[in-house]
């Protein structure tokens, strides 16, 4: 059984000017129908308002100018720019969109986003999002492991026809880590391909990676097979944007200065690192983001290193339900670099790890004027 929110020894530290008692994430236990799970399938908060000229280019690397001018030109139509000597005339999305979808054409009707981590990819990936003209109910985001859970959900061939009428179709943190998963939506995206759908998806490069080409890219192509043909690769280069010019993320906070915090903050959890990992065994990962809605502040006490991968893959997909809504996480504990043992960030989920710590450290960030000082 999950504790309720309270100070270390079960004794609540309540400050002058407190608000509310914080809720308890461990007492949640969110119902979402499949239909929901669909009509979702728009930018998460964050990437909401976000736009092409909203996104800062590092002058120092070119390929993310080069990025927004190819990704502008796709949203108008894949084909754009294109001679006719060498592939179809341009009209690519416009002709999708004009009402019924065009038989496919030669060359790359999709675009790959391929770089690091913080580079920008998702934000980018929005802004073609909203860029597309096509209404909202006919154009798809999300993730990887969200379209994953779709499918789960509905079952392959519901999801093929929720999806098929799409013209349009983002994938964020496309993972080549599961085999049967990978498997799985390549055979989904194969099947929307035929169905006219425009696709575009990004997947991270490891950072000891960047410097030896096209590593995410040539896993990528390779595992969605039959699918390479129709994307077209595009590296972005560059440093973690989200540490860019940043001082370093504050060191945890002490049990009673999480409590006072989660207290005086309206909307905040507070919950015990332990039972939140117990609780989030217990929920279906597709209900993660119902499990944050109006979440002011997520407050943790006692924060460690996560016992097994399971555990590990269950908080990654947690962490990145918070960094979609912009929840602040306030902790007590170990700092998130230490989340992950050597053997975990050694190994074949090591992407979603250290994005999961690059995420947690900038909410970290965001959470630190939460604390009286």
């Amino acid at each position: 059984m999950s504790s309720s929110p309270a100070a270390p020894g079960n004794r609540p530290i309540a400050d002058a000017g407190a608000t509310a008692a914080p809720l308890s994430l461990c007492t949640r236990e969110p119902r979402v129908p499949p239909d929901r799970l669909v009509a979702e399938l728009v930018p998460p908060p964050r990437f909401g308002s976000v736009r092409f000229d909203t996104y800062v280019p590092d002058p120092n690397q070119s390929s993310q100018a080069e990025a927004v001018t190819v990704l502008s030109a796709f949203a108008a139509g894949p084909d754009k720019g294109r001679t006719a000597g060498g592939s179809a005339s341009g009209g690519g999305l416009r002709r999708w969109f004009g009402g019924k979808p065009a038989a496919p054409a030669t060359g790359p009707r999709g675009i790959y986003l391929d770089g690091g981590y913080g580079v920008g990819k998702t934000h980018l990936l929005a802004s073609l999002w909203h860029a597309t003209p096509a209404p909202p109910e006919l154009k798809g985001f999300g993730t990887f492991v969200e379209l994953t859970n779709l499918v789960g959900a509905l079952g392959f061939q519901q999801t093929v026809k929720a999806l098929g009428g799409h013209r349009l179709l983002c994938i964020d943190e496309f993972e080549l880590d599961d085999p049967g998963d990978t498997v799985l939506v390549s055979s989904l995206l194969r099947r929307l391909v035929e169905a006219g759908v425009a696709l575009a998806a990004t997947s991270n490069t490891l950072p000891g990676k960047l410097g030896e080409g096209r590593f995410a890219s040539a896993d990528f192509l390779r595992e969605i097979q039959g699918l390479s043909a129709h994307f077209r690769t595009l590296r972005i280069d560059g440093e973690d944007y989200r540490h860019r010019g940043l001082p370093e993320a504050p060191p945890p906070f002490t049990d009673e200065q999480v409590t006072r915090a989660a207290y005086a903050t309206e909307g905040a959890s507070l919950d015990t690192f332990p039972d939140l990992l117990a609780h989030l065994a217990k929920i279906h990962p597709s209900r993660y983001g119902a499990l944050t809605e109006d979440l002011g502040a997520a407050c943790l006490t006692g924060v460690g290193p996560v016992p097994d991968q399971s555990t590990a893959l269950r908080l990654v997909a947690f962490a990145d339900r918070l960094y979609d809504r912009e929840v602040p996480v306030l902790a007590s504990g170990v700092a998130f670099d230490r989340l992950f043992s050597e053997e975990m960030l050694n190994g074949g989920y090591r992407k979603k790890y250290f994005r999961a710590i690059s995420r947690l450290t900038a909410l970290a960030r965001d959470a630190k004027g939460l604390v009286a000082q």
